[in-house]
């Protein structure tokens, strides 16, 4: 599916440029995105309802040089290059789900997952993210680690020196980005290591990481003799202002607007005396944005972030802005929704990893595009937006027949999605929660159904 007024397709636009060794192969890739994105839901079988389409990417993902790295590349290179010569502030927001293959008796070397007893990969996903519309722009990297069973009696000497450390993924995860100020590494507590502190530090790069842990500060920048504890010199700091910040759900907890105080204050951080990874012994000169709850919700546990930055924050905007970037973590999260809920990434069921893996790289990037239909309804211009500015005008006519009952070019980014919810099940009733992914992908196979069925009916593609 093309976008209007575009030159290229998907396929083209994320794949034409991969190296998989053959040029008859780069094409099968192009075209086989361009199918998936047309039927995302389900597994291969009914993602691609063509045999020869299905027997053929099973060839593709079997041949030599066909890769997750070889895939990935041409798509990452995409979104990297989009970022150079920025002049404006983009996140990487980087995070680690589980991809669960336990079923799956064919793949032999799978790592642990879950509580130890599942079997599959940890996918530790890089997000590029513009922060003030939360378009995503694309993955910057994405690694597929087997979690290694530690040796018995393991020193903690041997655990820091070994490769297959989990810590290490948050390093490994930079490896392509560039030294650019205006990039922003974008982290949850599991990144909350001195070693990825450090690193992220002398990166060229801003960094937002939430604390995990109560560190030994220095408080100021000033030479001191006496330390602290992180968050108490954090929570002795008073506020510089308030905001509303959205909460998303989660396992106990309902979505919910939130009130919240916000204040800042310079620290260094030492280094502890045990190491667990590599770095050195200097502390290292950050700043530390708290953000929290002055008032205990009846039920639940108050908001509360500690947020270290190499970002010098002097005011009330610059912590502001320190929060606005955290909170847009959340993304990531809703990324792996749409890989595994959407595309169903965790539904392939190829006999071996290196068939497996370039299959999990080509869904990944394909679970891109929800998502970013998704944040454009979000945006203040949604409902004046027309929807075909991103979508296939044939897209929108169909849809427009089916929930409006009449022919319309001019539906608004809006209109669309709730009319694709519509479609997927939501009510769209003034009460109901926002649209979640299930219902999304619902919809958009749906539409993507009633094309094929309209271009059938006609003979030639609708408008």
């Amino acid at each position: 599916m093309k976008l209007v007024g575009a030159t290229e397709s998907f396929g083209e636009s994320h794949f034409q440029s991969a190296e998989l060794g053959d040029q008859r192969r780069t094409a099968r890739l192009v075209k086989t995105a361009d199918a998936l994105r047309r039927h995302p839901g389900g597994t291969l079988p009914n993602k691609l309802n063509e045999p020869a389409e299905l027997k053929a990417l099973y060839r593709l993902c079997n041949a030599d040089g066909v890769t997750h790295e070889s895939v990935l590349a041409a798509h990452r290179s995409k979104t990297l290059g989009s970022l150079e010569g920025q002049q404006r502030h983009i996140l990487v927001i980087h995070d680690t789900t589980t991809l669960d293959y336990s079923t799956l008796t064919s793949l032999e070397n799978l790592g642990e997952v879950g509580n130890g007893n599942g079997r599959g990969y940890l996918c530790h996903n890089s997000l590029v993210v513009e922060p003030k519309t939360r378009a995503v722009i694309g993955l910057a990297s994405q690694i597929l680690h087997r979690r290694a069973k530690a040796p018995k009696k393991e020193s903690k000497g041997a655990r820091r020196e070994r490769s297959t450390r989990e810590s290490r993924l948050w390093l490994q995860g930079t490896q392509h980005l560039p030294a650019s100020k205006w990039l922003v590494d974008v982290c949850d507590r599991g990144a909350d290591t001195f070693e990825f502190l450090e690193h992220a530090f002398h990166s060229g790069r801003r960094f937002v990481v939430r604390s995990a842990y109560n560190r030994r500060v220095f408080a100021g920048h000033e030479e001191a003799t006496t330390s602290e504890g992180l968050h108490e010199v954090a929570r002795s700091a008073k506020a510089l202002g308030n905001r509303k910040i959205s909460v998303s759900s989660a396992p106990g907890r309902r979505a919910r607007t939130a009130k919240v105080l916000i204040s800042a204050v310079a620290v260094q951080v030492k280094a502890p005396r045990q190491k667990k990874g590599d770095h050195g012994n200097e502390p290292l000169p950050l700043w530390i944005v708290r953000v929290w709850e002055p008032r205990r919700r009846k039920g639940e546990k108050p908001l509360e972030w500690f947020l270290l930055t190499n970002c010098p924050v002097e005011d009330f905007l610059t912590a502001k802005r320190i929060c606005i970037w955290y909170e847009c973590r959340w993304i990531v999260e809703e990324y792996h929704k749409a890989m595994k809920t959407g595309c169903g990434v965790e539904t392939l069921q190829f006999q071996s990893e290196e068939a497996q893996k370039p299959a999990i790289a080509l869904l990944s990037v394909v679970a891109l595009t929800l998502l970013n239909l998704r944040d454009a309804s979000r945006h203040p211009d949604a409902k004046t937006r027309r929807a075909a500015e991103i979508v296939d005008l044939a897209y929108v006519r169909v849809l427009s027949m089916k929930r409006y009952k009449t022919l319309r070019d001019d539906l608004t980014i809006h209109e669309f999605f709730y009319a694709l919810a519509r479609l997927g099940g939501h009510q769209n009733r003034k009460s109901d929660s926002l649209p979640g992914w299930l219902v999304l992908w619902r919809g958009w196979e749906k539409l993507h159904h009633m094309v094929d069925g309209a271009v059938a009916m006609q003979g030639k593609k609708c408008g």
